[in-house]
């Protein structure tokens, strides 16, 4: 029963009194987004609801529905077009994938896999794909002999702000719109662009950084410490030159 509004007690986690504070619950309720695989609508989210509309009905919470909007992630499939199962031998073990290409790469291969709601096989070669990418970013901002940074400078080619405008408005859009397969695929353009003009200059660096960085954040909290930065990349404004 418990596991039906759990979303209320994180509202008020401490609270040794009542489930929730109800000023604390009119504050943050609804939830603005709810993302649940189609099974998992059934197993929770039919239940979440009516005990919402219960509590509701008894005063307890302030809005009648507990989620505004719903997104069902598709699922993944083993490599042989079927779903997942430890009877087929297709099952594919996170772990094992982290430990042989990383965490960022694991995370940037399936938002790469194709639309947030398709169905989609795994591809263990795509992997390696979206690591080798990985791979370009970093040889893009550090020296790999010396390990120094390589932005230089602070001027930016008329045609490089052109497309880092181009790219950071895609990817916004792409990431409100939950589309991260194409923000991706808009990144990996800008650093094509990059790499083949030898652009390195800082602002266009520290700006890839920063929109790399919620794809893969532990590549790009560690380039943003090489960058010479002490704070987070997280909550970091764009640079004045790009601002305007």
């Amino acid at each position: 029963a418990g596991s039906c509004w759990y979303y209320l007690r994180y509202l008020d986690p401490t609270n040794a009194d009542s489930g929730w504070d109800a000023e604390i619950e009119k504050y943050w309720m609804p939830v603005d987004l709810y993302v649940g695989g189609a099974e998992h609508a059934v197993l929770h989210l039919l239940y979440a609801r009516f005990w919402h509309k219960v509590l509701f009905d008894l005063g307890h919470v302030s809005t009648p529905e507990p989620f505004m909007k719903l997104v069902h992630q598709g699922m993944i499939l083993g490599e042989d077009n079927r779903k997942m199962s430890k009877s087929l031998g297709n099952v594919i073990n996170p772990d094992d994938v982290v430990a042989e290409h990383g965490a960022d790469a694991m995370r940037l291969f399936e938002m790469f896999m194709g639309p947030l709601e398709a169905t989609k096989p795994w591809n263990t070669s795509g992997v390696d794909g979206v690591r080798r990418f990985l791979e370009r970013v970093w040889r893009l901002c550090i020296d790999t002999d010396s390990g120094a940074t390589r932005a230089d400078g602070d001027e930016v080619p008329a045609d490089g702000l052109k497309i880092l405008h181009k790219t950071i408005k895609k990817v916004t859009e792409d990431l409100d719109g939950m589309r991260f397969n194409t923000a991706i695929s808009a990144m990996m353009e800008l650093v094509n662009y990059m790499t083949k003009n030898g652009v390195t200059s800082r602002p266009m660096i520290e700006v890839l950084v920063q929109l790399i960085s919620p794809f893969a954040p532990h590549m790009g909290e560690e380039l943003w410490a090489k960058l010479g930065h002490e704070d987070t990349v997280a909550y970091v404004p764009w640079p004045p030159m790009i601002r305007r």
